[in-house]
């Protein structure tokens, strides 16, 4: 079984770049808050569904101080020790439903210097793959029409995706165990 909390790997993106794929950690907050001045209001929209100039102490710890077993949360950076940024990242949250299946909501987040490069795939195969030995056997994501570039991503992530538009807002369902989401 993998351990979340000291999860590893180094990934190569589409221009040839190396990046780090691993576990959030606590001392991770400035980083973390680093990452998010640098965002553009539009991928702050299609993430937070909302504009927002800063994050919270609060969203500051909830974004770092996960328990890796009801919260995983991974991060992408470049760079090491001290001169490492934090350039994406992707998370879920897992919870039981009245049927008794484990299922996790899921999202991302990746600096607009870096759309394009496969690290939303990247971080949703590490996830899936903490996901599925956790006992997760579907993810679940509320994602902004207009966001093509994040549906492609589960459309293009190898599982059964089912979607569909309610209130504006697209619902994906994702089936991790390969049956229909």
């Amino acid at each position: 079984m993998t351990d979340a909390a000291k999860y590893e790997a180094t990934e190569t993106l589409k221009n040839g770049m190396d990046v780090k794929i691993r576990s959030i950690r606590i001392d991770d907050k400035q980083k973390v808050h680093e990452a998010f001045l640098n965002l553009e209001s539009e991928s702050i929209y299609t993430r937070f569904f909302r504009l927002k100039k800063d994050l919270t102490e609060q969203e500051l710890k909830a974004a770092t101080e996960v328990d890796f077993e009801n919260v995983v949360a991974l991060v992408v950076s470049v760079g090491d020790g001290a001169g490492e940024i934090i350039i994406g990242g992707g998370r879920y949250t897992a919870y039981d439903t009245a049927n008794g299946e484990r299922v996790a909501e899921v999202s991302f987040l990746v600096e607009e210097d870096y759309h394009g490069q496969g690290i939303a795939s990247r971080v949703l195969g590490h996830l899936s793959r903490i996901a599925l030995d956790k006992g997760v056997s579907r993810f679940v994501a509320e994602v902004l029409p207009e966001n093509r570039a994040m549906l492609a991503v589960f459309s293009r992530a190898g599982f059964p995706v089912n979607s569909h538009l309610e209130d504006g807002v697209m619902h994906v369902a994702i089936s991790l165990a390969g049956d229909a989401a």
